[in-house]
């Protein structure tokens, strides 16, 4: 059964969704049996980089806040994150622009490590604070979980799966997507936001039931009975 997640890498309450359908799936029965499926939204697609800046300045200007306001509200925004075991350093993140960052996801996902290249961009920036719009960063990250480097050079020097990530965009809408992270499961049941645990783990359990119902398997009963086995030593 596929779960689609649409996020945005400088989303901080995506990394805390991730973790929370991670800890729901690491429980689940049928956990083997599951595909996580990343999606690109950009929750600011005219963002401009401004690595020198302060994010909690951009924060301050962009939502009206006071800079104490600001300062106590990211503050409870790493409390959440330190409940899942993530480590935020919010007043160190680099304002960036992150369609780059989700065309090489879209890289990675082609080549079967969407997942590490999901959690390698999170922690590059909440953790480790790093510019995900800047190229040696991307580098550096998607080289780690074993990209070629000639084929990640080749999408940081064009518009190579854009239009994958506006194809993702384009699906968000058409779901009725308003914020992230956004979890759909079996194209059927959704969950919004980085809801409690309980939330995550009873969705999983009924999109299951739903999908095993329409995906019957075949029971077999073990027995005695005498048979041929592949493996050619009993017949």
């Amino acid at each position: 059964m596929k779960i689609e997640i649409w996020s945005d890498v400088a989303c901080p309450f995506c990394y805390i969704g991730k973790r929370k359908i991670e800890k729901a799936i690491a429980k689940f029965p049928h956990k083997d049996q599951i595909e996580i499926e990343w999606k690109s939204f950009l929750l600011n697609p005219d963002q401009i980089t401004q690595p020198n800046r302060s994010s909690e300045e951009y924060l301050a200007d962009a939502k009206g806040w006071t800079l104490e306001q600001t300062r106590e509200i990211t503050a409870n925004v790493a409390n959440m994150a330190a409940q899942e075991g993530l480590e935020y350093h919010l007043d160190k993140t680099v304002v960036a622009n992150t369609k780059k960052a989700h065309r090489i996801l879209h890289l990675a996902k082609s080549t079967g490590k969407g997942d590490e290249m999901k959690e390698n961009l999170l922690k590059a920036y909440f953790t480790d604070t790093l510019n995900i719009d800047d190229d040696a960063v991307l580098l550096t990250l998607a080289t780690e979980i074993g990209l070629e480097e000639s084929n990640v050079m080749g999408v940081l020097h064009s518009d190579k799966f854009g239009d994958e990530v506006d194809q993702d965009i384009y699906e968000s809408r058409q779901l009725g997507v308003k914020g992230v992270p956004f979890f759909v499961l079996d194209r059927k049941f959704g969950i919004s936001g980085a809801q409690p645990d309980g939330v995550f783990e009873e969705t999983l359990a009924k999109a299951w039931s739903e999908f095993a119902k329409a995906n019957p398997t075949l029971e077999i009963s073990e027995g005695d009975g005498e048979a041929c086995g592949i493996d050619g030593e009993t017949c």
